[in-house]
């Protein structure tokens, strides 16, 4: 079985399956729950390729929100969008120019609460490899693809702590080939990898 298909399993029976999932503990901002939450969603496009990879952006330096830090295409579910996936296909339209009908959908993933007050479903989706993609670049500084396999190896998966506003934080951050992804985009990376352990 293929890693994409084990993913699709995997996606399949989230219900039934129960592994330890992250949480919202990340070097973010506030802690969770101290005010609204905003429901938000993240598309995850795996790139079908021999040795899939996935899809990343980086985010400008000039951004209000997480500035400088690698991420998923995807933001706030906004009142006209029809769920998650909606809202996942629709951000990924407009940060990097991919078609919504040029996805097809695997599954969702476990929904991710930030401490910045976002609760994030991950939609993970596969695209075609060298589709012409066009970087927004009032929301993308960069693009590139990492292969799904190193992401979702445990051994790339580094616990780091850090102080922040007088305690001290622990986060998850994966290196590739000199790129830091870390909080919230690694946490979801982390919980995919922990519901392909039952399907492994």
């Amino acid at each position: 079985m293929s890693l994409v298909e084990s993913l699709r399993d995997a996606l399949a029976g989230r219900h039934d399956a129960a592994p330890e999932l992250i949480g919202g503990d990340v070097l973010e901002g506030e802690e969770p729950g101290a005010g609204p939450i905003t429901p938000a969603a993240v598309l995850v496009a795996i790139v079908d390729r021999p040795d899939p990879t996935v899809i990343l952006t980086l985010r400008p330096e000039t951004m209000r929100k997480h500035p400088g830090q690698v991420s998923f295409p995807g933001g706030r579910i906004d009142p006209g969008d029809d769920g998650p996936v909606a809202a996942a296909l629709r951000e990924a339209e407009e940060e990097i120019g991919l078609p919504p009908a040029a996805v097809e959908l695997i599954g969702l993933a476990d929904r991710y609460r930030t401490i910045t007050g976002f609760e994030v479903t991950p939609v993970v989706g596969l695209v075609a490899p060298d589709l012409p993609l066009r970087p927004n670049p009032h929301e993308v500084a960069d693009l590139f693809e990492a292969p799904l396999r190193h992401l979702l190896d445990p051994a790339h998966h580094v616990m780091r702590s850090a102080m922040w506003r007088g305690r001290e934080r622990h986060y998850y951050e994966i290196d590739y080939e000199g790129r830091r992804i870390w909080g919230a985009t690694a946490a979801m990376i982390v919980n995919l990898t922990r519901r392909l352990e039952p399907a492994a």
